[in-house]
């Protein structure tokens, strides 16, 4: 059925992360019957990784990774397929991917240009809490309208004003957001807006009551106007993917996962993008839960660009109910509770402001692979290391160097970018030189942002990576380069070298165990030198670190067990579990429990039907009860009846809407929370196994 899987590969950028589980995977075919099988895919900030896992016996068979290429995330993906050299295609039952594709486009500003129609809000108010950056545009535009608490109409809506400014913006922009105020209780003017909308252009049409039943105006906007943004990026995504699995004759559901750690089908992501936000850490977080088989754990996923943490409680990854925050942006998609910080294997060793020594958040490629990949990178260190201290600075250690060509002038926009593009086609030249070249003083004067954006160049510099070869505990590249580096980077500071990495692995050891009694406590703690001596919350957290005091001593106990995903866990998280004295758990491939994750979670869908009052003109006499279900309306006299209603329709909804979204025997369970003022919300929530593709006339779920 699969060939033997070599899980080396053979790409020139491809960071030595990879190599740190390298091995080959023979499977043996006797003893997995046909139809079993499923794939997992993640698509991380540094790497692509796949596995391919038995359905009935949860067994990892084969695994691979891939460098993940910003520009076209669809690369990656087929080759990570590629590489898990399937014989029998039709063997594979589901694909599954997590992706960090919603959260970058976000946070580098990739996403589509989108107009959000912001019907009957306030400006004033907006504007006196400073919210207007809140709305994940730039363009936002205010109408009259909207509805109040009961679902009247507050004012009329200016269709005439909305007609007017979609005619005017229609050719700059790519998609329209409509967010109505209390839309969720009536929608019926985000359904006009979208009427009339669609009769005069054929932009991609979001409204907010669609996405969010909750009752936060700026929030509900936000999600819509992301959503809208993210419509083509997904799309496009979801196409390569299906376009992969063609190449590789794979014909099988595909599902996606969301930031929650749940399944819900392509189609489905496709239309609503925006529930992918932090995809790719929650299925981490299961990942690490399934390989594990604890039901209570911490998790902590350390890989090259991020350190990503996440709780597991009763079997479950911890969700926050207050909405996905990502750049800034504060939305209404539910999503896993989690807490990131900018530090991994490829994190760049600098000075800060101050010459002190700082790791990250910048990602860059380590020294010793430029090095392997470009010899005389090695000999340009050696004679760096031979100045004078005088003439010596750490910004020599960081090179620059061409990822690709590019294609077609219209990819440079500046004489600057093109210079600078020219200087890079013999090879990596280190920073110095490039200014020197570029006739400037500082590397601020560099506008890069389009070339790093586009992958056109990379940046390489000194990292943990390096040192880990310098110590030979990974061995992959060019140990001599590493070294080099390291006694330049220790000259310049005049720091001895042993002293100078016990120095980083305490700093990066700090740095995440600090993140984990920030994530778990919900406080701040400030460890700037800058802090005031009488500070006790910093004093407490180094003493417990360090044991400094020789009377009182202090500690950190994490109560339940410690997970370690990625590659590089088993090398790093061992010190953070000494810190914080608790077991740490290294699963069975948790170099990728990311894309286990991808296949390892259950299908979910969540609907909610409000009940509230319709009063007289004065609010003082109860008229009867409103059951609003998304975009159906009924009125009841009595309570009772309107409830009854509502939970027949939230059952019935979340129950199609499962088996939609490729759910296999969905149980559901519906709930009734009071909002105050006979205002209720029910709620119904289906949860079953993604469904398998049809063999034999069965369907098959996930057991």
């Amino acid at each position: 059925m699969l060939k033997a899987i070599n899980k080396t590969i053979d790409n020139r950028h491809l960071n030595p992360w990879t190599l740190l589980s390298a091995e080959s995977i023979t499977l043996n075919t006797d003893r997995h019957s046909r139809g079993t099988l499923v794939l997992g895919i993640d698509t991380g900030g540094t790497y692509t990784d796949g596995v391919l896992l038995d359905y009935y016996s949860h067994e990892v068979l084969a695994s691979h990774k891939s460098l993940s290429t910003k520009r076209d995330f669809s690369i990656g993906i087929e080759a990570v397929i590629r590489g898990i050299q399937i014989e029998d295609p039709t063997a594979i039952q589901m694909v599954s991917v997590s992706t960090t594709l919603a959260t970058n486009a976000i946070a580098e500003g990739k996403s589509k240009r989108v107009a959000l129609l912001l019907i009957g809000y306030d400006p004033e108010l907006i504007a006196s809490f400073d919210m207007q950056g809140r709305f994940g545009t730039p363009h936002y535009y205010y109408f009259d309208g909207g509805h109040d608490l009961y679902g009247r109409e507050k004012t009329t809506l200016d269709l005439p004003g909305i007609l007017a400014k979609v005619g005017e913006i229609k050719n700059d922009v790519d998609a329209v957001a409509v967010s109505g105020y209390f839309s969720p209780l009536n929608p019926e003017h985000e359904h006009r807006a979208f009427d009339a909308i669609s009769g005069i252009c054929d932009l991609p049409v979001v409204l907010g009551h669609q996405l969010s039943t909750k009752l936060g105006s700026v929030e509900r906007a936000t999600t819509a106007a992301l959503n809208a943004s993210l419509l083509a990026v997904l799309k496009e995504f979801i196409i390569a993917v299906r376009r992969a699995m063609e190449h590789r004759r794979i014909r099988a559901p595909l599902m996606v996962v969301r930031g929650d750690g749940t399944l819900m089908s392509d189609e489905f992501a496709a239309k609503t993008p925006v529930e992918t936000i932090h995809s790719g850490p929650a299925a981490s977080a299961i990942g690490g839960r399934f390989l594990s088989h604890l039901d209570q754990a911490l998790v902590i996923d350390i890989g090259g660009t991020t350190t990503d943490i996440a709780l597991v409680e009763n079997g479950h990854v911890a969700v926050t109910e207050e909405g996905a925050t990502v750049a800034d942006y504060k939305t209404s998609v539910k999503a896993a509770n989690l807490f990131s910080i900018a530090l991994g294997g490829d994190s760049h060793i600098t000075l800060d402001s101050e010459n002190r020594i700082r790791i990250g958040p910048q990602r860059v490629t380590p020294l010793a692979y430029l090095a392997d990949q470009y010899p005389r990178i090695r000999s340009n260190l050696k004679a760096l290391s031979q100045r004078s201290d005088v003439h010596l600075s750490p910004d020599w250690l960081e090179h620059w160097y061409l990822l690709r060509d590019p294609v077609g002038a219209d990819w440079l926009h500046t004489e600057q970018e093109r210079k600078l593009v020219d200087s890079l086609a013999e090879g990596p030249r280190p920073l110095p030189e490039i200014l020197t070249h570029l006739n400037l003083y500082s590397k601020v004067q560099i506008d890069t942002e389009n070339l790093m954006r586009r992958e056109i160049i990379g940046t390489s510099g000194l990292t943990p990576t390096d040192l880990l070869h310098v110590e030979e505990r990974h061995s992959a590249w060019d140990a001599g380069a590493a070294k080099l580096a390291m006694d330049v980077f220790c000259r310049c500071l005049r720091y001895d070298p042993a002293d100078f990495r016990e120095h980083i692995w305490l700093k990066m050891t700090e740095t995440i165990v600090h993140a984990v009694v920030t994530f778990l406590s919900g406080k701040k703690l400030t460890l700037s030198s800058h802090a005031r001596d009488t500070d006790i919350g910093q004093w407490f957290f180094r003493n417990s670190l360090y044991d400094d005091h020789p009377q009182l001593k202090t500690s950190f106990r994490l109560q339940p067990p410690l997970i370690g995903i990625g590659a590089p866990a088993a090398i790093f998280l061992n010190s953070v579990a000494e810190k914080l004295h608790c077991k740490l758990v290294l699963p069975t491939h948790h170099e990728v429990a990311n894309a286990v994750g991808a296949v390892a979670g259950s299908v979910m869908i969540t609907e909610e039907v409000l009940v509230y009052p319709q009063v007289s003109g004065d609010g003082l006499e109860v008229l009867g009860y409103t059951v609003q279900t998304g975009d159906h309306r009924e009125v009841y006299e009595e309570a009772a009846d309107a409830l009854a209603h509502a939970r027949a329709m939230a059952r019935e909804r979340a129950l199609g809407g499962a088996l939609r979204s490729g759910a296999d025997n969905p149980q559901v369970i519906v709930k009734e929370h009071s909002d105050g003022l006979d205002t209720f919300r029910i709620r119904a929530k289906a949860v079953g196994k993604p469904r398998l593709m049809r063999l034999g006339g069965k369907d098959h779920g996930v057991g």
